[in-house]
């Protein structure tokens, strides 16, 4: 009763720019403008580093949320993990990958979910979340190739 899928994103930007803007709160924050989404606690603004934390608020569906998310591991310009610590799903954990290609770099997501409340949740991640999460990820993707340094 979980959901994983990947995200694969080619950018004309060097690894390490995209590394850096993948873990900016700020262009989190811009590329999650449709939910509202506002860091609250934790780090705030600028870079989130390994062992620290954010809480997230935002609305999907019209509905408030809290999340509270970790990065629990971080290889300089390779790679990093973030996962949820306290919020709305039973488990959340997202792998961000960085591979140099000759025309920039690759990005790739996976992502693992599992919602709460035993078979209402099964419904949820099947009706819903299975295409609504990848949906967010290609949204703050495309926002993060396309926007200037930040």
């Amino acid at each position: 009763m979980a959901v994983y899928f990947e995200c694969f994103t080619k950018a004309q930007l060097p690894r390490r720019e995209l590394f850096e803007k993948s873990l900016s709160i700020d262009a989190h924050t811009g590329s999650m403008a449709r939910s509202a989404e506002q860091a609250i606690a934790g780090v705030t603004s600028g870079q989130i580093s390994l062992g620290e934390q954010v809480t997230w608020r935002a609305k999907h569906f019209g509905i408030p949320f809290r999340l509270t998310s970790e990065i629990s591991e971080l290889d300089a310009f390779h790679s990093f993990t973030d996962q949820q610590v306290r919020g709305p799903f039973k488990k959340f954990h997202h792998v961000h990958e960085f591979f140099g290609h000759e025309h920039g770099t690759l990005m790739v997501d996976k992502i693992h979910f599992e919602a709460p409340f035993g078979p209402l949740g099964w419904l949820a991640e099947r009706l819903v979340l299975s295409w609504y999460m990848p949906r967010l990820i290609r949204m703050r993707n495309t926002y993060l190739v396309n926007t200037s340094a930040l």
